[in-house]
């Protein structure tokens, strides 16, 4: 039965009226939300709009048990209340701006901060905080895809312009998924930083913690910071530091010469002008299980997931610290206030472009030397 509004019920209309013209809360929030899968044979990958998020990646261990290998929760409701980006897009400008202010084209522009006067993944709510509309999705075909469109309207958080985004994800081959995102700027010039914030645990999401899982990163320098996570600008060597994986280790091998854990950018490695170098390889003795992922960006941050604690996840399962790791493949943190760092950049009419692809193998192998 329809109830005519009360006074009040139209005060709370025109009040919300007013903040969603004013841009102070996210025209999306109020929009449907489901669960997408995308499934070839024994690989299947499920994906929510909230966040253009993976919920799921299951695949089976040497003898052949399918388990799901990244952490997350059983429902949509969950993710919205969640405060670790399990599995989201996380932007316009992932990872930390400093101070949550830069300036360009001479132009000052003060961001929402979010941490400790700083500005995280993009503010509160980041792109991992609002509905995507799915412009696209197909599932009965050889490479089945998905496609999230994000309209970031001018001001949003404090950035310049309107900014459209789009992220698509696709199994292509045998235990492969793709991640293909792009941003176009409509208006004005602004930074974009777009990354994809999973936490993976090989092992199964609910094996306890990764450090026993090996990792092999193709990056000799990284980008070292303060007590804040924020860049000092300068560049400087793995070699001799507990980020030295240039060859593969035990995470559990290096940790123990940092006060909690890993949380840091990588300047990547690899061939100027190559459309894809390899980042990474992971790889857990006790499935079989390994990943190799490719990259066109610059940088990766490698994350342990030393914040996360006793924090209840798929089927009452409880993570706590290191349960899993992320491979978030960037541009350099606080980019927008080191000139020396590559620039992030876009300016109206272009298109900002970010490519990843996971690899994953189920070998009964402990060498990754020829992976």
């Amino acid at each position: 039965m329809y109830k005519s509004p009360t006074v009040f019920h139209c005060f709370i209309i025109i009040i919300n009226s007013f903040l969603l013209l004013s841009g102070c809360v996210s025209a999306t929030k109020h929009e449907d939300t489901g669960i997408y899968e995308l499934n070839n044979g024994h690989f299947s990958v499920k994906l929510t709009n909230w966040g253009a998020t993976i919920v799921s990646v299951f695949l089976p261990d040497k003898n052949g048990k399918v388990e799901d290998v990244v952490l997350g929760y059983d429902s949509i409701d969950t993710y919205k209340n969640d405060s670790t980006y399990f599995g989201a897009i996380v932007g316009r400008v992932a990872n930390r701006i400093g101070g949550a202010k830069f300036t360009l084209n001479g132009t000052s522009y003060k961001l929402h901060a979010n941490e400790k006067g700083n500005i995280l993944h993009g503010g509160t709510p980041g792109f991992s905080d609002v509905v995507w509309k799915v412009k696209k999705y197909e599932k009965d075909c050889e490479s089945p895809c998905i496609t999230f469109t994000y309209h970031s309207f001018d001001g949003e958080q404090g950035f310049p312009g309107d900014l459209k985004v789009m992220v698509t994800y696709s199994l292509v081959g045998n235990y492969k998924l793709r991640v293909k995102m792009e941003a176009k700027s409509l208006n004005k010039a602004t930074p974009v930083n777009l990354a994809q914030h999973t936490y993976w645990n090989l092992g199964g999401h609910n094996s306890g913690d990764v450090l026993s899982q090996k990792i092999k990163i193709f990056g000799s320098h990284i980008t070292p910071t303060d007590d804040e996570l924020i860049p000092t600008g300068k560049i400087v060597s793995v070699k001799g530091t507990p980020y030295d994986f240039l060859k593969p280790y035990t995470i559990k091998s290096k940790i123990g010469g940092l006060p909690d854990g890993y949380d840091i950018n990588y300047v990547l490695d690899g061939e100027k002008g190559k459309k894809m170098n390899v980042v990474a390889v992971v790889w857990d003795d006790k499935s079989g299980r390994s990943m190799k992922l490719t990259t066109d960006a610059p940088g990766v941050q490698f994350y342990t997931g030393n914040y996360v604690k006793d924090v209840k996840g798929k089927g009452g399962y409880v993570y706590e610290a290191h349960a899993g790791l992320c491979l978030e493949t960037q541009g350099f943190p606080d980019a927008v206030n080191h000139r020396n760092f590559p620039s992030q950049i876009v300016n109206p009419g272009e298109i900002y472009k970010h490519n990843m692809l996971f690899s994953f193998s189920i070998k009964d192998r402990k060498d990754l030397g020829s992976i």
